[in-house]
C-alpha cells in the first residue's frame, strides 16, 4: 500500500526521539564550528595565495574524497555498524581540525598544507555522511524520514546563517586561529554523542557480504532503480552548477564588493537564512507545488542568485539574492535527498546514499575547479553568468529526468524460510538455477505481462542474474520463470533483500495461475560433466506462501 507523504508530521517531529535528538545537536555544534573554519580558511587562503583557483579548490578540496570514499563507505555501512562507521569518520574530523590548529598556532601554513587537511576533513565526511542518513531509518520510523532529512537540512542551514557571521567576527578580531580552535573544540561533540548512545538496528541471518561484491551488488540496485537514477542525476548536475555560489563568493566580496571578511560572513549567513526559510516551509510548499516543479524553480533561484552576484554593488542586494539561491539550494537537497531514502529498502540503503553523495560530491568538485578556471582565466563575471546558464538547462531537465512524488513504500525485508534440501550445499555451491511454472489463461496474458515486468525488476535489483521467460510452444497457457545466482548464498541474500513492496507481483500473479496448484520454485544446480561425480541435481522449494 503507497501513501504520499504529503501527510506526515511536521518538520520538527523527529526531534522527539532521544537518539536522533542527542546525534542532531551534536551534529549541528560540529557544523558551527566547521563553518567558522571554512570562513577561516577561505580567507586565509585568499590572503596567502594569489591564484583564483587555489581560493576556489578550497571547496573542491573538502568535497572530492567523497567521490573516492563514498561508495567504499556506504558498502561498510551496510555490512557493519552503522555507528562505529559514524564514529569513525567524526574523529578523523576532530583529527583534522586539532591538526589545522596546532599548524597555525606553531606558525605554519602553506596553501598546500590547508587543501590536503581540509581533503582529509572531507574523507571524515565521506565515511560518515552514508552511515548517518542511513540511521536515521533505523532510529526513525518511515513516515519520519522525509521530516528527518529536512531537519537535517534545516539545522544545518540554521547554523550557516549564524557560522558564517561569526566566523567573519572571530577572524577579524582575534585571527584565525581562534577560529580554528573554536572548530577543533566543536568536532568533539559527535564523537563523544556517538559513544553515549545506541540504537536497534535489525540484523541479518546471513554472513557479511565481502567487499567488493557489496559494492557490486550496491551499484547494480542504483542502476536499476529509475527514481534513484534520476534523482542522483538531477543532484549532480544542479551541484556542478550551484557551486559556484560558494566557491565564487570570497572573490565577489574581494573583488566586487571591496570587503573583508566580516561582509563575507554576513553575506553567506544571507544563504543560510534563506535554506532556513525554505526548509521550515518545505511542507507547504511541497503541499502547494508539484515536486518536480519545486526542483525547477529551486535551479532558478540559483540562477538568479549567480547572475545577482555577477552584478553585484551593493551588500544588502548581495545578501537578499544569497537567500533566494540559499532556498534553492535547500530544497534541491532535500528534494533529491529523500528520494533515494524512500526509494532504497534497509539492506542497501547506505550504499545507495553513498553513490548519491559520490557522484554529487564529484559534481560540487568539478564544478568548483570549472568555475575557479573560468574566473582565473577569463573574468569572475563569466564565470557566474556561465553558471546562470547552466542553472536554467538544469531546470528544464526535469521533464526528462523528472522526481516523483514521494511515497511510503514497506521496504523493510520480508521473512525468507530456506527451503528445505535434499543435497548438503555449501554456501559458496552454486550456479543455482530457479524455474517457477505458471498456467495462464489467453485473457489474462497482458495482465500477466505486467507482473512479471515488475518481478523481473524486483528480482534483478536484489541480486537475480539472466532472469527470462519462456512460453510452451506445445502448451501455450504453459509459462515458466528463469533466473540464477552464482552461488547458494547469493540465492539466499536475493530473498532475504526482497521487500513486501516487491512481493505485490507475487500476489497478482497467484491470482492469474489457472493451475490446479500454486506455482512453486523448483531449485537446480548447475554441474558440467567433465568430472564422473558431478551432475544436474533437482531440488524443490515449497510452494510460495
Amino acid at each position: 500500500m503507497k501513501l504520499l507523504i504529503g501527510s506526515v508530521p511536521t518538520t520538527l517531529a523527529p526531534l522527539r526521539n532521544q537518539v536522533f535528538r542527542s546525534i542532531w545537536i551534536s551534529t549541528q555544534i560540529s557544523s558551527l564550528g566547521w563553518l567558522v573554519q571554512t570562513v577561516a580558511i577561505s580567507w586565509l587562503m585568499v590572503t596567502i595565495s594569489a591564484s583564483d583557483l587555489m581560493v576556489a579548490l578550497v571547496q573542491a578540496a573538502s568535497t572530492l574524497p567523497a567521490f573516492f570514499v563514498s561508495i567504499l563507505a556506504g558498502a561498510i555501512a551496510d555490512n557493519f555498524s552503522r555507528r562505529g562507521v559514524m564514529f569513525a569518520g567524526q574523529c578523523l574530523i576532530a583529527l583534522a581540525s586539532i591538526t589545522l590548529t596546532i599548524s597555525v598556532g606553531l606558525g605554519f601554513v602553506h596553501p598546500w598544507l590547508i587543501l590536503g587537511l581540509a581533503f582529509l576533513a572531507g574523507c571524515g565526511f565521506a565515511l560518515n555522511d552514508p552511515a548517518w542518513h542511513a540511521s536515521v531509518g533505523d532510529i526513525l520510523a518511515k513516515r519520519d524520514i522525509p521530516a528527518a532529512v529536512t531537519l537535517m537540512s534545516v539545522g544545518y542551514n540554521i547554523i550557516r546563517s549564524i557560522g558564517p557571521a561569526l566566523g567573519g567576527v572571530i577572524l577579524a578580531f582575534f585571527g584565525p586561529l581562534a577560529a580554528f580552535a573554536l572548530a577543533s573544540l566543536s568536532d568533539l561533540a559527535p564523537p563523544i554523542a556517538l559513544w553515549r548512545t545506541k540504537w536497534h538496528v535489525r540484523s541479518s541471518p546471513l554472513p557479511r557480504e565481502r567487499m567488493t561484491m557489496a559494492i557490486h551488488d550496491g551499484v547494480r540496485f542504483t542502476a536499476l532503480s529509475s527514481e534513484i537514477r534520476a534523482a542522483i542525476a538531477r543532484a549532480t548536475l544542479f551541484g556542478m552548477a550551484s557551486i559556484s555560489i560558494l566557491a565564487l563568493l570570497p572573490l565577489v566580496v574581494r573583488d566586487k564588493l571591496v570587503s573583508g571578511p566580516i561582509v563575507y560572513g554576513v553575506v553567506l549567513a544571507g544563504f543560510g537564512t534563506g535554506a532556513f526559510i525554505a526548509g521550515m516551509s518545505n511542507g507547504f510548499l511541497r503541499r502547494t507545488v508539484s515536486q518536480n516543479s519545486l526542483m525547477a524553480f529551486a535551479s532558478m533561484a540559483c540562477a538568479a542568485c549567480c547572475i545577482s552576484l555577477a552584478l553585484a554593488s551593493s551588500v544588502a542586494l548581495a545578501a537578499i539574492f544569497m537567500a533566494i539561491g540559499g532556498a534553492g539550494w535547500l530544497i534541491t537537497w532535500t528534494g533529491t535527498g529523500v528520494s533515494v531514502q524512500l526509494a532504497s529498502p534497509r539492506w542497501v540503503v547506505g550504499r545507495t546514499l553513498s553513490i548519491y553523495y559520490a557522484l554529487t560530491y564529484g559534481g560540487l568538485a568539478a564544478g568548483s575547479w570549472i568555475w575557479g578556471a573560468i574566473a582565473q582565466n577569463y573574468s569572475l563575471t563569466l564565470a557566474l553568468i556561465g553558471a546562470a546558464g547552466a542553472l536554467l538547462l538544469i531546470a528544464a531537465v526535469g521533464i526528462v529526468l523528472p522526481i516523483r512524488p514521494w511515497e511510503d513504500l514497506d521496504q523493510e525485508s520480508s521473512d525468507f524460510r530456506a527451503p528445505d534440501l535434499a543435497l548438503d550445499l555449501k554456501p559458496r555451491s552454486g550456479p543455482i538455477v530457479a524455474k517457477v511454472d505458471y498456467s495462464i489463461s489467453e485473457t489474462n496474458i497482458d495482465a500477466f505481462l505486467g507482473c512479471m515486468r515488475a518481478k523481473r525488476h524486483a528480482f534483478s535489483r536484489a541480486g537475480a542474474r539472466n532472469w527470462t521467460l519462456q512460453r510452451n510452444l506445445q502448451t501455450p497457457s504453459l509459462w515458466t520463470e528463469t533466473f540464477r545466482t552464482p552461488t547458494w548464498m547469493d540465492f539466499l541474500r536475493l530473498n532475504h533483500r526482497l521487500t513486501a513492496a516487491d512481493k505485490e507481483a507475487d500476489e497478482h500473479l497467484l491470482a492469474l495461475h489457472d493451475g490446479e496448484f500454486p506455482p512453486y520454485t523448483v531449485l537446480s544446480i548447475e554441474r558440467t560433466t567433465e568430472a564422473a561425480r558431478t551432475r544436474v541435481s533437482t531440488i524443490f522449494s515449497r510452494p510460495p506462501r
